[in-house]
């Protein structure tokens, strides 16, 4: 067996045993075990294995807020760290794990939802109060939260059609919370350009939505 072989089978078995999902939705990274700061000098397979144990939660409750599944956000874990099993992306991780950490989760939720090839658009009224609603919470009636499920579900669907910027970029304001000045630092970018990007994306999302309107 591979080197590279060798740290897959290993984040793979650290990633098994998450099937039950209800301990991460609603948690804190501040939950997890403490554990010692990965340094980049440290063998491949110790250094993810640390950071696994220290965002693992993190990359869970982001990517259930992008898909909406828990079963997905499992998937979108074990794909975020096998692809730094990889190799792929270390040294962006290495600079500021949190930043790296809420992208990579967004990115792989992403991708997971375009893979799926829909092509179902949603009004994104009020999406503000979406960023601060937590998962799986609802204070409404029954049916209002079935609809309200629905909405998300075709929200995320849409924001999966935009380009990867402005998927990364909405995802991190609608569905994580972050401020237009927390995006660009994130995103190694201005605050103006973010604003301008989010205010494409939203017109371009309710251009989307007059086309089902109209129908």
């Amino acid at each position: 067996m591979s080197g590279e072989d060798f740290q897959e089978e290993a984040v793979l078995a650290a990633v098994k045993p998450l099937k039950s999902s209800a301990g991460y939705i609603g948690s804190t990274d501040s939950g997890a075990p403490a554990s010692a700061p990965a340094s980049s000098s440290m063998q491949g397979s110790d250094r993810i294995e640390i950071l696994f144990h220290q965002h693992n939660q993190r990359v869970f409750r982001t990517a259930y807020r992008v898909t909406g599944s828990a079963a997905d956000a499992e998937d979108v874990l074990q794909t975020v760290f096998l692809r730094m099993a990889r190799g792929q992306e270390t040294a962006a991780a290495a600079e500021n794990n949190e930043a790296y950490f809420s992208r990579a989760a967004i990115n792989a939720s992403l991708d997971l939802l375009r893979s799926r090839k829909r092509s179902r658009a949603v009004a994104i009224d009020d999406l503000e109060n979406e960023a601060s609603v937590s998962p799986g919470v609802s204070k409404q009636n029954p049916e209002t939260h079935h609809e309200d499920k629905e909405l998300r579900k075709l929200i995320r669907e849409a924001v999966a059609k935009l380009g990867e910027t402005a998927g990364q970029m909405f995802a991190l304001r609608y569905f994580e919370g972050y401020g237009n000045g927390e995006i660009a630092e994130i995103m190694n970018t201005s605050a103006l350009v973010v604003g301008v990007t989010l205010h494409r994306a939203r017109a371009r999302l309710r251009k989307e939505i007059g086309k089902y309107l109209r129908a």
